[in-house]
């Protein structure tokens, strides 16, 4: 599986409590500082759940 880096666009204030939380499980701490993760079906569930929030790349 390739890799894939996930950066965190917008805000999560004023959003549901489990996007807070899905933005939190992929490991993204401030707006714009990218992390890498492996493109598994789990994590690809993840970001198309949050993608209003997220950009992401496929590397």
């Amino acid at each position: 599986m390739g890799k894939v880096i996930v950066t965190q666009v917008r805000s999560a204030i004023n959003r549901p409590k489990r996007q807070k939380l899905t933005i939190q499980a992929l490991g993204i701490k401030k707006l714009h500082n990218p992390v890498e993760h492996e493109a598994t079906p789990q994590i690809m569930g993840m970001i198309r759940k949050v993608s209003h929030l997220v950009k992401f790349e496929e590397v």
